[in-house]
């Protein structure tokens, strides 16, 4: 196919604006930059209450639903879908097709970006690209355990929905070794060598993308300094160890009680 100068992307997650956390400042900003690049990109969430305290009394118990505008301009659909728990929506599979799809007709989209595994509108995303033709990226943010009932679910999940999308990124190399073992991503592709052009049997691409700090956000206020004294804080690598962490807090707890 011809390589475009520009791409048109759908960024989807039930996790975004007005909720707050590192996943909705992950996608803002990867948007943002998108757009600085020439790329056309919007955001499919569901929608919210504006639960915020600050508001006036006029939009306080407004739903914010439909079409919103952010800066970039960054066009966001939120959707009438109803909301399970922890402000994701109920799987269905089938309901949210149909506006799913007219989005994606409406905005020409080249590129869908899923992110989270616990989003089911993820999961139900990537299998909708796959039967419309579309290529899918997903991207992994946090470690999950193997051996718990709901990690086990959300793992057989991964495994389904994983095994249609084109590419895969993950936020750093424990992530990445992670997502491996829960979604048993090395077997896709084993005894499909003459299936390439089956998209189910393909094995997807996966690559690690650190996340970055932008330390110009962080810069101190030179006339606010009041002291010589310098803070150094170290740069943590993500990694998931059970061992490590029970050494972690025992020597937390042996260090506070000597203080």
């Amino acid at each position: 196919p011809t390589k475009k100068s520009s791409y048109n992307i759908a960024m989807v997650c039930d996790f975004f604006y007005p909720r707050m956390g590192g996943v909705e400042n992950h996608i803002y900003s990867l948007s943002q930059h998108l757009i600085r690049c020439g790329h056309k990109v919007i955001i499919v969430t569901h929608s919210y209450n504006n639960n915020d305290t600050s508001s006036t009394d006029h939009t306080k118990n407004r739903r914010r639903v439909g079409v919103r505008y952010l800066p970039g301009p960054l066009k966001v659909y939120y959707c009438p879908f109803s909301v399970m728990t922890d402000q994701d929506i109920v799987p269905t599979i089938t309901v949210t097709f149909p506006l799913w799809r007219h989005i994606m007709i409406r905005e020409q989209i080249h590129i869908v970006h899923c992110h989270q595994a616990t989003s089911v509108m993820t999961n139900e995303s990537i299998v909708y690209a796959a039967a419309m033709g579309i290529p899918s990226v997903y991207t992994d943010h946090s470690l999950f355990q193997l051996d718990d009932i709901a990690g086990v679910v959300l793992n057989r999940v991964l495994e389904t929905t994983l095994s249609q999308v084109s590419a895969i990124i993950c936020v750093s190399h424990a992530c990445r070794d992670n997502l491996i073992l829960r979604a048993k991503l090395w077997q896709t592709n084993t005894n499909n060598k003459n299936k390439i052009n089956n998209h189910s049997n393909r094995r997807p691409i996966i690559k690690v993308i650190p996340n970055a700090v932008d330390s110009s956000k962080f810069t101190p206020i030179i006339s606010n300094k009041t002291s010589t004294t310098t803070t150094l804080f170290p740069p943590l690598q993500q990694l998931y160890d059970q061992d490590n962490e029970n050494s972690i807090n025992k020597n937390t707890t042996t260090t506070s009680q000597q203080r």
